[in-house]
Protein backbone atom coordinates (compact mmCIF):
# COMPACT_ATOMS: atom_id res chain seq x y z
CA UNK A 1 0.00 0.00 0.00
CA UNK A 2 1.35 3.49 -0.81
CA UNK A 3 2.31 5.79 2.00
CA UNK A 4 -0.33 8.06 3.45
CA UNK A 5 -0.60 11.09 5.70
CA UNK A 6 -2.18 10.61 9.12
CA UNK A 7 -4.10 13.51 10.64
CA UNK A 8 -5.50 13.25 14.16
CA UNK A 9 -8.49 15.46 14.93
CA UNK A 10 -10.82 16.16 17.82
CA UNK A 11 -12.98 18.76 16.01
CA UNK A 12 -11.33 21.64 17.89
CA UNK A 13 -10.20 24.70 15.94
CA UNK A 14 -6.58 23.58 16.22
CA UNK A 15 -7.29 20.13 14.81
CA UNK A 16 -9.38 21.57 11.98
CA UNK A 17 -6.40 23.75 11.03
CA UNK A 18 -4.34 20.56 11.01
CA UNK A 19 -6.92 18.90 8.77
CA UNK A 20 -6.68 21.79 6.31
CA UNK A 21 -2.88 21.45 6.19
CA UNK A 22 -3.04 17.67 5.94
CA UNK A 23 -5.41 17.90 2.97
CA UNK A 24 -3.11 20.40 1.24
CA UNK A 25 -0.03 18.23 1.87
CA UNK A 26 -1.84 15.12 0.73
CA UNK A 27 -2.84 16.82 -2.52
CA UNK A 28 0.69 18.18 -3.01
CA UNK A 29 2.39 14.81 -2.45
CA UNK A 30 -0.41 12.83 -4.13
CA UNK A 31 -0.90 10.61 -1.08
CA UNK A 32 -3.88 9.12 0.69
CA UNK A 33 -5.12 10.96 3.80
CA UNK A 34 -6.27 9.09 6.88
CA UNK A 35 -8.21 11.23 9.35
CA UNK A 36 -8.22 9.72 12.83
CA UNK A 37 -10.61 10.75 15.59
CA UNK A 38 -9.55 9.08 18.85
CA UNK A 39 -12.03 9.38 21.70
CA UNK A 40 -12.55 8.06 25.20
CA UNK A 41 -15.56 6.38 26.76
CA UNK A 42 -15.38 8.13 30.11
CA UNK A 43 -18.94 8.86 31.15
CA UNK A 44 -20.81 6.40 33.32
CA UNK A 45 -24.08 5.50 31.71
CA UNK A 46 -26.79 2.89 31.97
CA UNK A 47 -26.51 2.27 28.23
CA UNK A 48 -24.66 -0.70 26.87
CA UNK A 49 -21.03 0.19 26.06
CA UNK A 50 -21.45 -1.06 22.49
CA UNK A 51 -24.43 1.28 22.00
CA UNK A 52 -22.51 4.25 23.43
CA UNK A 53 -19.54 3.46 21.17
CA UNK A 54 -21.82 3.21 18.14
CA UNK A 55 -23.51 6.54 18.96
CA UNK A 56 -20.15 8.29 19.45
CA UNK A 57 -18.82 6.98 16.16
CA UNK A 58 -22.00 7.90 14.27
CA UNK A 59 -21.86 11.44 15.70
CA UNK A 60 -18.19 11.76 14.76
CA UNK A 61 -18.92 10.53 11.23
CA UNK A 62 -21.69 13.13 10.86
CA UNK A 63 -19.39 15.89 12.15
CA UNK A 64 -16.69 14.84 9.72
CA UNK A 65 -19.13 14.63 6.80
CA UNK A 66 -20.13 18.23 7.53
CA UNK A 67 -16.45 19.24 7.25
CA UNK A 68 -15.75 17.47 3.97
CA UNK A 69 -17.04 20.35 1.81
CA UNK A 70 -14.88 22.92 3.58
CA UNK A 71 -11.69 20.90 3.92
CA UNK A 72 -11.54 18.11 1.33
CA UNK A 73 -13.88 18.69 -1.60
CA UNK A 74 -12.22 20.36 -4.54
CA UNK A 75 -8.91 18.71 -3.74
CA UNK A 76 -7.73 15.64 -5.60
CA UNK A 77 -7.25 13.62 -2.43
CA UNK A 78 -8.31 10.12 -1.49
CA UNK A 79 -9.17 9.96 2.18
CA UNK A 80 -10.80 7.92 4.87
CA UNK A 81 -12.12 8.78 8.30
CA UNK A 82 -11.96 6.53 11.31
CA UNK A 83 -13.16 7.03 14.88
CA UNK A 84 -11.49 4.81 17.47
CA UNK A 85 -11.77 4.40 21.22
CA UNK A 86 -8.51 5.01 23.05
CA UNK A 87 -5.82 7.44 24.03
CA UNK A 88 -4.51 9.69 21.28
CA UNK A 89 -0.95 8.35 21.50
CA UNK A 90 -2.07 4.71 21.51
CA UNK A 91 -4.29 5.15 18.46
CA UNK A 92 -1.57 7.00 16.55
CA UNK A 93 1.09 4.42 17.41
CA UNK A 94 -1.29 1.65 16.31
CA UNK A 95 -1.82 3.33 12.94
CA UNK A 96 1.90 3.81 12.50
CA UNK A 97 2.51 0.11 13.20
CA UNK A 98 -0.18 -1.15 10.85
CA UNK A 99 0.08 1.32 7.96
CA UNK A 100 2.67 2.91 5.74
CA UNK A 101 2.62 6.51 6.98
CA UNK A 102 4.64 9.24 5.27
CA UNK A 103 4.01 11.87 7.94
CA UNK A 104 1.62 12.89 10.66
CA UNK A 105 -0.19 16.23 10.96
CA UNK A 106 -1.62 17.29 14.31
CA UNK A 107 -2.97 20.46 15.90
CA UNK A 108 -0.84 21.87 18.69
CA UNK A 109 -3.81 22.71 20.88
CA UNK A 110 -6.05 19.70 20.43
CA UNK A 111 -8.47 19.37 23.34
CA UNK A 112 -6.95 16.25 24.85
CA UNK A 113 -9.18 14.64 27.47
CA UNK A 114 -6.22 13.11 29.22
CA UNK A 115 -2.85 14.21 30.51
CA UNK A 116 -1.18 13.34 27.25
CA UNK A 117 1.68 15.59 26.29
CA UNK A 118 2.19 16.47 22.63
CA UNK A 119 5.98 16.63 23.05
CA UNK A 120 6.02 13.08 24.46
CA UNK A 121 3.90 11.84 21.58
CA UNK A 122 6.15 13.48 18.99
CA UNK A 123 9.28 12.07 20.58
CA UNK A 124 7.94 8.50 20.27
CA UNK A 125 6.72 8.46 16.69
CA UNK A 126 9.11 7.42 13.95
CA UNK A 127 7.75 9.64 11.15
CA UNK A 128 7.98 13.37 10.52
CA UNK A 129 5.34 15.33 12.43
CA UNK A 130 3.86 18.63 11.28
CA UNK A 131 2.43 20.53 14.25
CA UNK A 132 -0.13 23.18 13.32
CA UNK A 133 -1.00 26.05 15.69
Amino acid sequence: MPKSILCAIDFSESSLNALKWAAELSAKFNTHLTVLYPYRLLQATKEDVIDVKKKNEELAARKFAALENDYLNGKVVSFDFTAEVGFLADRIEDHLRKNSILMMVIGKNMNSSSTENLDDLISHVKVPVVVIP
